[in-house]
């Protein structure tokens, strides 16, 4: 496999996700600042907004207002053109834990993930499902069954969305129906059994890959970050390991950007404990260029 060199953009925050390529800057939440931020290739960081109860997952609708996932509250909120942070969705009667990652497709649509149970409070684990957002704000429900699902993307055509599931062992797809509606789950990638008890902790710990965020490139090969074990690994279709690059820290979303679309950023940090992650400055963003560029959404 390729031996990749890793260089720091930025550093010095508690854990970040949600990284994302767009306007020529990187978009990135950290948890526990409660701040969504911008870096530039030259490590020039800016504030763009708060969010009291965590930000994750970002997306923006057609006209360029940013969506961004309030975690612990489980709200979807948007940002005005004039700054104004507001609800656009408030999704804490469909979700079963905290929110998490999500992607947005052309016409404004939010796919939303959750935990679906009390991780760090050490509830059983449940499953649980996709909430789609429409632009106006419309709250659909999906279907049960998804393990954490968490980093999210959808192919060049609009076609497919492609979902990581944390503490199933897999990666799965389902198609887009006219209007947003999600078909039937079928596995995109699948590296073990999915669990067979209900220790959500043990779960994730003990999970061949534990898929986080992710990103979609040209040859529609994910790069997905393995929050269990300190890589990144690019994977095909069907569960094949392309490539994988080692890390001393946790990595927690890959994000492909940059001039060409080749840079993958990633977000690292020691573990994702949050008492320890709160307490800390040791998150950071750390890249490399690859060989193949950014395709699809985000």
């Amino acid at each position: 496999m390729n031996k990749r060199t890793l260089s720091i953009l930025t550093e010095g925050h508690h854990f970040l996700e949600g990284l994302r390529w767009h306007d020529g800057k990187l978009w990135m939440s950290d948890f526990y600042s409660h701040r969504v931020m911008t870096v530039d290739l030259a490590g020039q960081v800016e504030v763009v907004t708060e969010v009291p109860c965590q930000p994750s997952g970002l997306g923006w609708l057609p006209d360029g207002r940013l969506l961004v996932v309030s975690m612990t509250d489980k709200k979807l909120m948007r940002r005005e053109h004039n700054g104004n942070l507001v609800v656009h969705a408030d999704l804490s009667a469909y979700a079963g834990g905290i929110l998490n990652d999500m992607v947005v497709d052309s016409a404004g649509r939010a796919y939303v993930g959750n935990f679906g149970y009390d991780l760090f409070g050490g509830a059983p684990l449940r499953t649980t499902a996709i909430i789609r957002v429409d632009p106006d704000g419309t709250i659909t429900p999906g279907k049960d069954g998804l393990y954490f699902p968490n980093g999210s993307v959808i192919t060049p055509d609009g076609k497919t969305l492609i979902v990581d599931e944390s503490a199933g062992n897999r990666i799965s797809a389902f198609d887009i129906l006219p209007g947003g509606a999600l078909g039937k789950r079928r596995d995109w990638a699948v590296f073990g059994d999915p669990p067979d008890h209900d220790d959500g902790v043990k779960a994730l710990v003990e999970a061949i890959v534990a898929p986080d965020g992710c990103s979609l490139d040209a040859e529609g090969a994910l790069w997905v970050a393995d929050a269990g074990g300190n890589r990144v690994i690019r994977v095909a279709e069907g569960g094949k390991i392309l490539e994988e690059i080692k890390t001393d820290d946790g990595i927690y979303t890959a994000a492909l950007g940059g001039a060409r679309g080749t840079t993958l950023f990633l977000a690292a940090a020691p573990n994702f404990i949050a008492a320890e992650r709160k307490a800390t400055r040791l998150g950071k963003v750390i890249m490399t260029e690859v060989d193949v560029p950014h395709a699809g959404l985000p």
